[in-house]
């Protein structure tokens, strides 16, 4: 693809996003894009996010999950960058009516590293020792593209189809738990919704976070100290709407909420 085709299908994007509507999928638009074209579209969206102000805080793995990947019919993990316009506290009110197009939310685990992780060849040991403590989480994914009809490229170039999260209010070391077999509870409306274990996301949550590190690798992007990895989900996405209330409990680690508004 040519830049200028890559720069007009992100500023498409970035405008999608803003304005909460729907674009047809890339996919679907009779040019040839690789995986490699959408990551450079998402660039793009990321470059008007930064030039409106927002900061990069971190970094999230997408479609880790077999129940995600036969959902949405993508088969492979990808990535997305998470901004400080992104984030909320367990407990609090997330404008989804507001900011948000077709929300699905998902229970997964957060790792906030200490130390920088740069592939290729970053080990599970590694990521470990770069990490400082897990926490509960919620992603909550949103798609720019209609009707959620997405091919690896299409969601790749959506910025991994990035929407909003939510941190739970209590960090444990990576140590302190098993990441395998931990298991996670997702409640909605006071109702079981579903559950889930680690190895749910690429046999561990530390699998995520160590291919994250080499894929990025390759173009020469690191993760940083300090910096939000969201490790991809644990059980199915759930459609979302303005009014629901949702819980995510994850054995040896605690718990998160968010009221959607």
């Amino acid at each position: 693809m040519t830049p200028e085709l890559i720069q007009q299908l992100g500023d498409e994007l970035y405008q999608a996003m803003v304005q909460r509507e729907t674009v047809s999928p890339l996919t679907s638009r009779g040019f040839d894009i690789s995986i490699e074209d959408a990551y450079h579209i998402s660039l793009r969206m990321l470059e008007r996010r930064l030039a409106a102000g927002e900061r990069v805080i971190g970094k999230k793995i997408g479609v880790t999950s077999k129940a995600v990947q036969n959902m949405l019919g993508v088969h492979q993990p990808d990535f997305g960058y998470l901004t400080d316009a992104m984030v909320y506290n367990s407990g609090e009110a997330m404008p989804i009516s507001q900011k948000l197009i077709q929300p699905r939310a998902e229970g997964e685990i957060a790792f906030i590293l200490k130390k920088d992780l740069m592939g290729p060849g970053v080990t599970n040991a590694d990521v470990l020792a770069a990490t400082e403590c897990v926490i509960p989480c919620f992603e909550v994914v949103d798609s720019r593209i209609q009707d959620w009809k997405i091919k690896i490229q299409d969601t790749v170039a959506d910025n991994a189809s990035c929407g909003l999260f939510v941190l739970g209010d209590t960090a444990v070391s990576p140590r302190q738990v098993d990441l395998v077999t931990c298991g996670m509870v997702v409640e909605k409306n006071g109702q079981l919704l579903s559950t889930g274990a680690g190895a749910a996301a690429l046999g561990s949550p530390v699998n995520c976070v160590a291919w994250l590190a080499n894929t990025l690798g390759q173009f020469g992007i690191g993760l940083k100290a300090g910096e939000v990895i969201l490790s991809g989900s644990l059980v199915p996405l759930e459609p979302v709407k303005a009014g629901d209330f949702m819980r995510v409990e994850i054995g040896g680690i605690g718990s998160a909420s968010v009221r959607f508004t």
